[in-house]
């Protein structure tokens, strides 16, 4: 029988460009929070490694994060297993959504398993670093974690209760808009000085002092140059949304509401709106992350 994994989604609450490192890449400070949406992957065993997709837009060869993974466990193993992997692709990709690097953990995990290789998280850790800095965080269990460096130095986010959860109902918004995190970056200057610190401000769970507060750097550069980013934030306000952020570099906003019975009819309301959406609803803390 073949092996099956979730590749849950996440968003980021709040995103702090804070400098240009001497590497080229960029120091952040980010609490990514996984939400419900997610793409399935499975594996069985197989001479050689290959993939097949239910999206016949995404490439299946070394240009794919799960392909990449499966070849850089296999190499840190120094091992010549097969796998024959598949995709069932729901998330959106190019939204700041982090699909493909959680395809890419959930596929680490999965070759684990299927290899036998019984390695820790740790050592999955290390080869998810050479992915993309998101894969790491979709091998740890918490549900949130807060983000430093590249955004690969994982801290998970606890509250006094446990684990932290968003205790929110959220509407992810994605337009037919794909941002490159270059161009991304380019739209941001970085900025070190007096930023407020993410988990101590999310754990107030205040949406008011979100809105004043909680900001994501890329949020303005990236709305202004695309408008149906734009487009999708105001919406989301107008419908009642009492905070409402890009995730990532976008394309994908989102929207935090007080309560699921007005989270649930905004959605019933955006049926005949362009983008696609999802919402998920606040899980009780004995829940899997």
């Amino acid at each position: 029988m073949p092996l099956t994994e979730r590749a849950p989604a996440k968003i980021n609450l709040g995103l702090h460009v804070l400098r240009r490192r001497p590497d080229g890449y960029h120091d952040v400070a980010t609490v990514l929070h996984r939400i419900d949406w997610a793409d399935t992957i499975t594996a069985q065993p197989a001479d050689a490694l290959s993939m097949t997709c239910s999206d016949p837009a995404l490439p299946t060869d070394e240009a794919n994060l799960c392909m990449q993974a499966a070849r850089a466990l296999a190499e840190a193993c120094e091992g010549t297993a097969g796998a024959a992997l598949h995709l069932e692709k729901r998330v959106p990709y190019g939204a700041g959504l982090g699909g493909g690097s959680s395809d890419a953990a959930a596929t680490l995990r999965l070759l684990n398993r299927l290899w036998g290789l019984g390695l820790p998280t740790s050592a999955l850790q290390d080869v998810a670093r050479q992915i993309g800095a998101d894969v790491p965080f979709f091998l740890e269990e918490a549900p949130a974690a807060y983000a430093t460096g590249r955004g690969d130095d994982l801290t998970p986010l606890r509250d006094e209760g446990g684990p932290y959860r968003l205790p929110y109902p959220v509407l992810v918004v994605v337009p037919s808009v794909e941002v490159a995190t270059p161009e991304a970056y380019a739209c941001v200057t970085p900025d070190d000085a007096d930023r407020p610190r993410l988990p101590s401000l999310l754990r107030t769970n205040d949406l008011s002092r979100w809105r004043s507060a909680l900001v994501n750097d890329f949020e303005a550069p990236i709305a202004e140059r695309h408008a149906e980013i734009q487009a999708a934030r105001e919406w989301l306000r107008e419908a009642g949304a009492a905070y409402v952020s890009l995730s990532g570099s976008g394309g994908a906003v989102y929207g935090v509401f007080p309560e699921a019975a007005q989270a649930e009819a905004v959605l019933a309301r955006g049926t005949d709106r362009p983008e696609q959406m999802h919402l998920t609803r606040p899980r009780s803390p004995d829940a899997d992350g």
